[in-house]
């Protein structure tokens, strides 16, 4: 019989596509979302992806008595996947009180439950934001876990915090912490992918919709940075290589008892690329001219990050496979068909 997991924050960017691997490997999947950034079609989108559509729940995981009932409903789940939470930099910065609420307030509610309900296994969407801005690049599991440059990076060195400390009261339970760095790009068959409500806080959704017309111009912060063009250096991630992982560690959490009861990983390419770099990529690639302009620094930027992989690679097995260009071509080829096929339906 195949595990049922859950998955927080399902309909979202990296949900949709962990959902479709894990479909696509076995698992029954429950998403509960409450379409804060997300929308419900995208349940039909992952059906016609892999056949099969996922069971769907939608409310706040803030809402206590709503995760009481949800669990006395599906009382055979035997993991969790949770990405629900709040994640621009800049929103955190002028709103801080509206991340600490949610991002925090959501992960105890959740442990709460899976206590009460004797689920064991969580596998939590963390970011490469918990090291701060690194002293020595590229970043490894052990570099220290320096002052964050945001509150939304705050949220989660305390989550990870949450779940040591709770792996290590409750003996039963486990958790692998996913430190990722900039996920983009869109599953290949361009039924999903990036679709930020309002105003894009990501680069490349901002350069898809500039490239579509939907933006005048693209805002590069600033080019006084010390990296080799001036701008902010990034490691980014095929969210399709990103969801893979999650799905390695969900297996590894079913799998096996004898693993530590707090892990914590990179997931990125190993490799850094600018913001000029990523635009002169996506230009060549789409054969699109983007209109962009050199702005001011954003406040709680870090200069550059990139991931030293090589625990992960060895430990959990897996690998990014897919390039920068590849990425950036499915995330084109997603823009245009959602606002060519999708858009007026929503």
């Amino acid at each position: 019989m195949a595990s049922k997991v859950l998955v927080t924050g399902g309909a979202g960017y990296i949900g949709s596509h962990t959902v479709v691997e894990l479909q696509n490997n076995g698992f029954e999947v429950v998403i509960v979302d409450n379409l804060s950034n997300s929308n419900i079609d995208v349940l039909n989108r992952i059906q016609k992806i892999t056949g099969k559509r996922p069971i769907f729940e939608n409310f706040d995981l803030c809402d206590t008595e709503k995760i009481k009932l949800f669990f006395k409903k599906h009382n055979d789940i035997k993991a969790v996947i949770h990405f629900a939470a709040f994640k621009a930099v800049g929103e955190s910065v002028s709103n801080p009180l509206k991340y600490y609420n949610n991002n925090l307030v959501s992960l105890v509610n959740l442990l709460q439950a899976m206590n009460e309900n004797n689920i064991s296994n969580l596998v939590f969407s963390s970011s490469c934001t918990v090291y701060g801005q690194p002293d020595e690049l590229p970043v490894t599991e052990q570099s220290p876990i320096k002052e964050a440059t945001c509150p939304y990076g705050y949220t989660k060195q305390v989550s990870e915090q949450v779940l040591k400390d709770s792996t290590s009261a409750y003996k039963f339970f486990k958790a692998i912490a996913l430190r990722y760095f900039n996920p983009i790009g869109a599953h290949d068959s361009a039924l999903i992918g990036e679709l930020p409500l309002g105003v894009p806080n990501n680069l490349v959704p901002f350069i898809t919709q500039t490239a579509l017309g939907l933006r005048k111009q693209l805002s590069v912060f600033g080019d006084d940075y010390n990296t080799p063009d001036g701008t902010c250096i990034r490691d980014y991630i095929h969210v399709v290589d990103l969801a893979k992982s999650h799905v390695i560690a969900i297996q590894r959490l079913l799998k096996n008892n004898n693993i530590n009861d707090f892990e914590f990983f990179n997931i990125g390419t190993g490799k850094g690329n600018s913001v000029l770099e990523v635009i002169n990529t996506f230009e060549r690639v789409t054969a699109q001219k983007l209109n962009y302009k050199i702005t001011n620094r954003r406040e709680g930027d870090i200069e550059q990050v990139y991931a030293d992989t090589k625990y992960a690679n060895f430990e959990l097995g897996w690998k990014a496979e897919k390039t920068l260009e590849e990425a950036l071509l499915s995330a084109w080829n997603w823009e245009k068909y959602y606002r060519n096929n999708l858009s007026n339906k929503e």
